[in-house]
């Protein structure tokens, strides 16, 4: 039986968190197998998307993707909004915001919502964020325990506070830390919760 082998990476922005490039309109996009040596068979647990940056779990264990995807997970993201954000639109935040997934509406579960004063400090992204001559952000921190197609962002967008920069910084027990963008590390298996699920 062939050992199953486990990675933590940040995923740098403009990556696909993908393997296979199977469209041809996707011909030009990066992929994750250019920032490792990965053994056949490597997925990524969830996705984030290409303009996302952050923490993210590959396996060839199929099996484990199921574990990560819980709602029993935490994911949390920092997230630079455009405007200074309000009491009131964190309040909405927290208590769960009406999105649309999948054409149809959808209102979040409860989440945790935080602003971050003072900001924190992340290397500058490749592609240049508009600055503060264009208006003021904020940077808060946003932590839920599901997962639908871009939901932090439409949440965010949904309080009037559009999303300029998102970077995932903990799943579970797993945080990223100081890991470099394009990082990527081998590790023996994923602790997520205190009952090691």
């Amino acid at each position: 039986m062939n050992k199953h082998h486990h990675f933590i990476i940040h995923k740098p922005f403009g990556y696909l968190s993908q393997f296979i490039n199977n469209q041809n309109r996707r011909r030009n996009k990066k992929l994750l197998g250019e920032l490792h040596d990965f053994p056949a068979g490597t997925m990524a647990i969830g996705r984030l998307d290409q303009d996302s940056e952050g923490l993210l779990l590959l396996t060839t264990d199929g099996k484990v993707s199921m574990q990560v995807r819980s709602k029993l997970v935490e994911k949390e993201y920092h997230v630079q909004v455009d405007g200074t954000i309000t009491d009131e639109a964190i309040a909405q935040l927290k208590s769960g915001v009406e999105i649309t997934t999948q054409g149809e509406k959808y209102r979040t579960l409860p989440a945790k919502a935080t602003c971050l004063i003072p900001p924190p400090h992340y290397p500058p992204r490749v592609k240049k964020i508009r600055d503060d001559r264009h208006g003021p952000s904020s940077w808060l921190s946003i932590t839920i325990t599901e997962g639908k197609f871009r939901q932090v962002r439409k949440m965010t967008a949904a309080v009037g506070f559009p999303t300029l920069r998102l970077i995932r910084v903990r799943i579970g027990r797993i945080y990223l830390n100081e890991m470099p963008p394009g990082e990527a590390i081998e590790v023996g298996k994923f602790t997520l919760t205190d009952e090691n699920t």
